[in-house]
């Protein structure tokens, strides 16, 4: 055997490797940045407005449906949360099978029903179905239930990457529509047809609407109170949640896949000996939505990971219903891996004071890594609402 060569291969092989990943990684383009998008004509917003009125009953029925492993957190249970809130409509969580759900990437909650239970309770259907991101696009029952819900009349919102199984069912065909910032090539690759429309949170095109990344269940959920309930309400609910105003402008330039974002990935993940489970405590009434937004963004540092603890095994209520399972049983937690306590945040505050703390705890990249995930403008320009200038997104408000 030729040991020189064996030599130099094992030292060529790693460099050859550096090099082309440097090299990768010179053509990503640099750290993204913000500029405040055009305003929305006076009749697009109207037009949403009109297009998501309720389509058959004057108190809507409000279906959010989801595998039962691997659905995406803030996906499934912002619109619930915000949905409730605002009492317009009976919001059901739905799984395609019976036991508990697994969320991605943190939570364990126990569904409210199974599509077969609500099928023989609402023959008629839906008015509303919200379809988050799943683990699998193409689950069979998923897709024939939404394609059920469609054909009984029910207006389909997929959120986020929601939007490929949406596609999947056949309901984005020749449509206008949006996805996450990371999901766009591949539901264009599967689904030619559909025309992207970009610097927009939300599309919507006849029965069918779209949203950006998974922040943007927020301004959605609003958006959706405000077509069943008038603007009045919707503001209501906006301020308990914290959320000053919203509409549907977006900086879709703002979110790509940028040499910082790569870095960071890879920075955090070879960091394998340096990964902490942060703990928080479940406790009864305690928001859902702040819980979802707080173990989801400190699940995506590649950093950490959220884990729910109570001093029993049992499930914990949230404020308006949702079945949390605890994934572990303790009765404390050591207090430098203790997350502060959920309470009654309002979720846009939640959200804001986590990114501090992302940052405070691994530094300014992970926090802006994790907010480009979420597809969550925190380090945007000012924009203008109503001719008055608002504060930087990020601080209590999203576009």
């Amino acid at each position: 055997m030729n040991w020189r060569l064996v030599k130099w291969i094992g030292v060529g092989a790693p460099a050859l490797f550096a090099l082309v990943f440097a090299g990768w990684i010179f053509t990503l383009p640099p750290a993204a940045s913000f500029a405040a998008p055009p305003p929305i004509a006076k009749e697009e917003a109207e037009a949403t407005l009109a297009a998501l009125k309720p389509p058959k009953r004057q108190r809507p029925l409000i279906a959010i449906i989801g595998i039962n492993d691997a659905t995406e957190t803030t996906d499934y249970l912002m619109p619930y949360g915000i949905l409730r809130r605002a009492d317009v409509a009976d919001v059901v969580t739905l799984a395609t099978g019976a036991g508990p759900m697994s969320l991605f990437p943190a939570l364990k909650i126990e569904p409210q029903a199974t599509t077969a239970y609500f099928d023989a309770q609402h023959p008629d259907g839906a008015d509303y179905v919200i379809v988050p991101a799943m683990s699998r696009d193409d689950d069979p029952s998923a897709l024939q239930w939404i394609r059920s819900q469609a054909g009984k009349g029910a207006i389909v919102i997929g959120v986020c990457a929601g939007a490929k199984v949406v596609g999947d069912a056949g309901l984005l065909h020749g449509k206008r529509a949006t996805t996450h910032w990371y999901s766009l090539k591949e539901l264009q690759g599967r689904h030619p047809s559909i025309r992207y429309f970009a610097n927009r949170r939300l599309v919507v095109d006849g029965a069918v609407a779209t949203t950006t990344g998974i922040s943007a269940s927020m301004p959605m959920s609003l958006t959706l109170i405000e077509a069943i309930a008038g603007r009045d309400k919707a503001k209501a609910v906006g301020r308990d949640i914290g959320l000053a105003d919203w509409d549907a402008r977006h900086d879709s330039s703002a979110f790509q896949f940028t040499r910082p974002f790569a870095l960071t990935a890879m920075r955090n993940v070879m960091a394998f000996w340096n990964r902490e489970q942060l703990g928080i405590e479940l406790s009864p009434g305690m928001d859902e939505v702040s819980l979802a937004l707080v173990a989801d963004a400190w699940s995506r540092t590649y950093r950490s990971r959220a884990v729910t603890f109570a001093a029993t095994a049992g499930v914990q209520e949230t404020r308006t219903g949702i079945r949390v399972v605890p994934d572990q049983v303790a009765a404390n937690w050591p207090a430098e891996r203790r997350l502060p306590d959920i309470g009654a945040s309002p979720p846009a505050k939640a959200l804001d004071q986590t990114l501090a703390a992302i940052e405070a705890r691994y530094g300014m990249p992970t926090a802006d890594f994790v907010a480009m995930q979420l597809e969550y403008p925190r380090h945007g320009a000012r924009v203008e609402i109503g001719g008055a200038a608002a504060p930087p997104l990020g601080q209590n408000r999203l576009p």
